[in-house]
């Protein structure tokens, strides 16, 4: 039997996930970490496809708003962000581990950040050129030691910023004064036309850490990663699921994988095409909540791969391919899942249809 395969041109049918951006507060939220980080330029980190939530959304709305530097993590994460601004403009965390990745940045123009004499080595080697350098000031991660800060290997490079990364900044702690001192020696021991310290945290500790640029991430979509933030960050992302089939239960009903949640009376039960292959992982079980014309779902019994079952029972008008709304403020939803406000985000599955 003869099988006939869909055009390639046949459009998919609509996502039964969406995850809705607020563009607004995303702009809103760069240029208040814009304006808190005083005499610096704030940046961008868009890796891992912006934290999740769509690189092809976020990186137009955040250049609309003035940002002019941009931060990912892989070689290939870059292809899709010069769809949306200039290759100048972005740097690669990871930098040049082979000899292919310093062919696409000299082919593609942007910067690599050099982390180790070797990189900086393959670097030379492929033709140099302008470059970021980072420096290990005490996180033990990437970066070149201070005590290579003056290696010979290091003379006449073409340095544009030179950039360490705070590891306790969300945190009161003696390691960020530690690593303010070390970033100091290596900004005498490096010449570089800018520099960079400071994360989201980083910008709440003060003008000693903005150097020239700092570099938010997770304040930029809505996490709140210290409490000076709590008043001025918004929530930037809210999945989306469409309830697939409406179901009657009754008292006594077993619910969902291994009947962890038994109906103690008649419920009118929603199930959404959601689950922890999107990143609404089982953690959610017996904890989610959804969101419908005001009242607030509880998620009933076990996470599975791609389904979720929730009580309408206090949604009577909600009905088969109505969307429901996840309850994912990051400091609440962290809270009620175990999850860091990073993992929320960055868990989110390709299933969902992104959208502003």
């Amino acid at each position: 039997m003869e099988t006939t395969l869909p055009d390639d041109n046949l459009p998919s049918p609509p996502s039964p996930l969406r995850l809705r951006l607020d563009a607004q507060a995303l702009a809103d939220n760069w240029r208040a970490l814009d304006r808190m980080s005083g005499a610096a330029r704030a940046g961008a980190a868009v890796k891992a496809d912006a934290y999740g939530l769509g690189v092809a959304q976020v990186a137009p709305a955040l250049a609309a708003a003035g940002c002019r530097d941009w931060f990912v993590a892989h070689w290939q994460e870059v292809a899709e962000l010069l769809r949306h601004v200039p290759a100048d403009q972005v740097a690669v965390l990871h930098g040049p581990i082979n000899d292919a990745d310093v062919a696409f940045a000299k082919a593609s123009g942007v910067r690599p950040v050099l982390n180790s004499l070797a990189q900086v080595a393959r670097w030379r080697a492929g033709g140099g050129g302008a470059c970021h350098v980072m420096v290990d000031t005490g996180m033990s991660r990437l970066g070149l030691p201070p005590a290579e800060l003056a290696d010979p290997a290091l003379d006449g490079l073409a340095i544009d910023m030179v950039m360490s990364h705070l590891a306790s900044a969300d945190e009161d702690t003696t390691q960020n004064a530690a690593q303010l001192a070390l970033f100091a020696q290596a900004r005498a021991a490096l010449p570089g036309r800018r520099y960079s310290l400071a994360n989201s945290a980083g910008i709440a500790l003060g003008a000693d850490f903005h150097a020239d640029l700092t570099r938010p991430g997770l304040a930029l979509y809505g996490g709140i990663p210290r409490r000076e933030f709590a008043t001025t960050i918004r929530q930037t992302a809210y999945p989306e699921a469409a309830v697939i089939q409406v179901r009657q239960l009754q008292a006594g009903d077993r619910i969902g994988y291994n009947a962890t949640h038994v109906a103690d009376r008649p419920i009118r039960a929603g199930v959404i095409a959601l689950g922890y292959a999107d990143g609404y992982l089982r953690c959610w079980s017996g904890k989610g909540r959804f969101l419908f014309g005001g009242k607030e779902l509880p998620v009933l019994g076990r996470i599975s791969m791609d389904l979720t079952i929730v009580d309408l029972t206090m949604a009577p008008d909600c009905g088969e391919g109505d969307w429901l709304t996840a309850a994912y403020d990051p400091v609440a939803a962290s809270a009620a899942s175990g999850l860091s406000q990073y993992e929320l985000f960055t868990l989110l599955g390709r299933r969902f249809a992104r959208f502003i």
